[in-house]
């Protein structure tokens, strides 16, 4: 296939490497062309504009941070949309609302084009390695020509059916999850803390006995020794995910009062302007107001 990236962080950019070791042919563009020089090496070919990208592209994937960089790149001045070809399918890996999602596909429909959500889970170091989670959700036929690519990227992919934003719904409440995990570890082993129990031997037991998962035994370490690096995603990016929580669960009537916590604990990190971490260390807002802190 000839494909299209566009969006080269951390994670666009591990991607992007690793659909490069199948038998395709790769055009990237990002705002900034540093970010593309390892992928020009290993044989992709630049674009100075997102339409231009995908001007012979059957398939293109895109990994932006937030609605309004998406909507950009797909329907701005230079989007890619117009010059998408008739049948091409755009692979939407972005944490985005479940709105735009469904906006963006009643836009690929009206061009005669496919929209694929396809949120993943999974830090850059799991992006690297081909192990990212994979949701999908949008039209069977298109999911279907996607799906050899997307077994070069991930370690499993689950459909959520034919609403492009059910995809969405899913990676929104799995974030939720994660960052109610890590307030509930900040706060257990705070508490240890403050009556004399080490916290990595907490970690180290409830890692290994009932919480042993990865959300647990990696989040956890961090939280256990109270470092916070290397950072996989940021505490303001992560913010924007959690007002998203909020907002589809205002939508839907569904009082989610944890969400608030979180989204709460990561508005305090970020108003300090605390940048060069992950986003569990603001499991630290929890130790100061303890008196305990170390960040």
């Amino acid at each position: 296939m000839n494909i299209a990236f566009i969006g080269l962080g951390q994670m666009g950019q591990a991607i992007a490497h690793n659909l490069l070791k199948g038998d395709h042919t790769l055009t990237v563009f990002n705002r900034s062309r540093d970010k593309a020089e390892s992928l020009l090496q290993a044989g992709a070919s630049w674009a100075d504009t997102p339409a231009e990208a995908v001007a012979e592209a059957d398939v293109v994937f895109t990994m932006v941070s937030d609605d309004a960089a998406l909507r950009n790149i797909t329907l701005g001045d230079f989007g890619f949309l117009t010059a998408l070809p008739e049948g091409g399918i755009h692979v939407s890996c972005s944490t985005i609302s479940p709105e735009t999602a469904r906006e963006l596909a009643e836009q690929h429909r009206q061009k005669n084009t496919e929209y694929v959500a396809c949120p993943v889970f999974g830090k850059p170091e799991a992006a690297q390695a081909a192990k990212l989670w994979i949701c999908t959700s949008g039209s069977q036929s298109a999911k279907d020509q996607v799906g050899p690519l997307l077994e070069l990227i991930g370690q499993g992919t689950y459909d959520f059916g034919d609403d492009v934003g059910a995809a969405n719904v899913v990676k929104l409440a799995g974030n939720f999850m994660i960052g109610c995990a890590i307030e509930a570890m900040a706060e257990a082993f705070t508490l240890g803390e403050k009556n004399g129990v080490d916290r990595k031997a907490m970690w180290e037991l409830f890692s290994n006995t009932l919480f042993a998962s990865p959300v647990y035994k990696n989040y956890g370490k961090m939280i256990a020794e109270e470092a916070y690096q290397p950072v996989g995603a940021s505490p303001a990016l992560i913010r924007k995910d959690i007002r998203l929580v909020l907002d589809t669960a205002q939508q839907s009537m569904v009082p989610m009062p944890f969400g608030m916590v979180v989204f709460q604990q990561l508005t305090a990190t970020v108003a300090k302007g605390i940048d060069n971490i992950d986003w569990a260390g603001f499991a630290g807002e929890v130790s100061e107001n303890a008196g305990v802190g170390k960040r």
